[in-house]
């Protein structure tokens, strides 16, 4: 069966297929929709994917990383501000590592279409 799905759908049905064990974000769009769809999801209540917002986006990475530790595939999304506020556990989960699969979905917003400002990402990993 195909299905003709938007980007931040298709990244959902992505992290579905591959096994997802827990999502968790703080909504801000333009990555609200990734945890709405899987929220949505039948596939997604079948399997007992565990779905919270969070408070702000460093206890969301703190969730999505306790679920990594004890060997579960987790995803965090948030919009690129949100990586500056979780910033001290996404940075020291590099030291620390992961035991289960661990996705940092950051939707970054070039132009600033829907945010407060405009921010490259990417520069957090750069070595």
């Amino acid at each position: 069966m195909k299905k003709l799905l938007l980007g931040d759908q298709a990244i959902a049905q992505g992290a579905i297929d591959a096994g997802l064990s827990g999502v968790y974000a703080y909504p801000g769009t333009p990555s609200t929709e990734i945890t709405e769809y899987i929220q949505d999801s039948p596939k997604a209540r079948e399997r007992g994917i565990h779905s919270r917002w969070s408070t702000n986006e460093k206890t969301a990475m703190e969730a999505a990383l306790g679920m990594s530790f004890m060997g579960k595939r987790a995803l965090v999304c948030m919009k690129h501000v949100g990586l500056n506020v979780c910033a001290d556990p996404f940075v020291n989960s590099g030291m620390t590592g992961t035991n289960g699969g661990l996705v940092v979905l950051v939707a970054d917003d070039p132009s600033m279409h829907s945010s407060q400002d405009e921010q490259d990402s990417r520069f957090y990993c750069l070595c």
